[in-house]
């Protein structure tokens, strides 16, 4: 099979190729913006350079050309300070594949959404992949993510012989991928190591957050590619992660504290520029829904093969020790690293992309 996949090179993409290389009969092709060291799960990989942000649709075309189906990973944290380019890269860039998929003519494409695309919970009770998709308003990147969910509706609708699968996942970790995600919400000039003395977790004890590895996405979307199901997908794995569990993996005391002190906290420090996290990422975490995955595990045959605490004790420990990929995504983090970017290029939660 010929699957093309954009953002291949990130926390999921990595562990998909993985996955895909190790089954030995797949001819991959991965799609970003910068290609990295033909080493790993990257070794045997045809890579095409080409920026989702940006109009390049003859490009494009031309990778998705011959494909019997595409992976659209893609998706953008930082700048955050740039909604307007975060928005053109994870909404403009899906609009750019599903043009592209159209033009190519792919018959599958499988789209990695998200639970922030899910609207507001009314309770902790789990939803099925029928809850609303119209997001967390207040955030940025649940709006995003719905706004991509539209752009499949449309395609669903004015293309019905593309078969379109949606995967929701929630929060997706795995040692690999610490630094970045240490990138994305930690201020550059705290070491990693400092993650193993934090004494306090100040956190609304209320929170509670559906989790899964990496891998198991993984094997998750291989699945949808051998089937090729069309529809959404929950993926998260038991048990649902709380902030005890949080402050338990890193050896801490929960102090709580209700969630609008916290926010108001990370909305402060964010306008100042101290931190990179957005404020909505506090509104999502506590507005979103547990996950229902029992479509993914009766029509996949889907089962996670690690729960959801040993999936964060094994990102906080990445965290941690300042675990990396082999990517310039997974590329490692040092607080020298980030001062030097900073000085060259300035903050990272509004520095222009290359």
């Amino acid at each position: 099979m010929r699957i093309v996949i954009t953002g291949a090179t990130g926390n999921v993409g990595s562990a998909l190729l993985e996955h895909l290389v190790a089954g030995g009969e797949h001819d991959l092709v991965g799609v970003v913006r910068r290609p990295p060291e033909p080493v790993g799960p990257y070794a045997g990989v045809a890579w095409a350079t080409v920026d989702l942000s940006r109009d390049d649709p003859t490009a494009l075309a031309a990778a998705f050309r011959g494909a019997d189906a595409v992976v659209h990973l893609a998706w953008g944290f930082q700048p955050s300070h740039r909604e307007e380019y975060l928005r053109e890269l994870g909404v403009g860039g899906t609009r750019r594949v599903i043009e592209a998929v159209r033009t190519a003519g792919v018959p599958h494409l499988v789209h990695m959404s998200s639970v922030g695309a899910y609207s507001p919970k009314r309770d902790d009770t789990p939803v099925d992949e029928t809850w609303p998709t119209d997001g967390v308003p207040t955030s940025m990147y649940s709006r995003h993510k719905s706004a991509a969910e539209r752009l499949l509706d449309e395609l669903e609708r004015d293309y019905p012989a593309v078969v379109v699968s949606r995967m929701r996942p929630g929060i997706v970790g795995q040692r690999r991928a610490a630094s970045a995600l240490l990138r994305y919400g930690l201020p550059a000039l705290v070491p990693s190591g400092l993650l193993r003395h934090v004494p306090v977790v100040p956190l609304d004890r209320r929170l509670a957050i559906p989790m899964v590895h990496a891998d198991d996405v993984a094997d998750a979307f291989d699945r949808v590619l051998t089937a090729r199901v069309p529809g959404a997908f929950n993926l998260a794995a038991a048990p649902t992660v709380t902030a005890d569990d949080i402050a338990a993996t890193l050896g801490a005391r929960l102090l709580h504290v209700p969630s609008a002190a916290v926010r108001a906290a990370v909305t402060t420090s964010w306008h100042a520029r101290l931190q990179p996290l957005d404020p909505g990422w506090i509104d999502m975490a506590y507005a979103l829904p547990l996950l229902d995955t029992t479509r993914a595990r009766t029509e996949l045959g889907w089962t996670p093969a690690k729960d959801a605490t040993t999936t964060l004790a094994e990102t906080v420990a990445g965290m941690q020790d300042a675990a990396a990929g082999r990517s310039p995504v997974l590329r490692p983090r040092s607080v020298a690293g980030a001062l030097a970017r900073a000085f060259r290029r300035g903050p990272v939660s509004s520095r222009r992309k290359p």
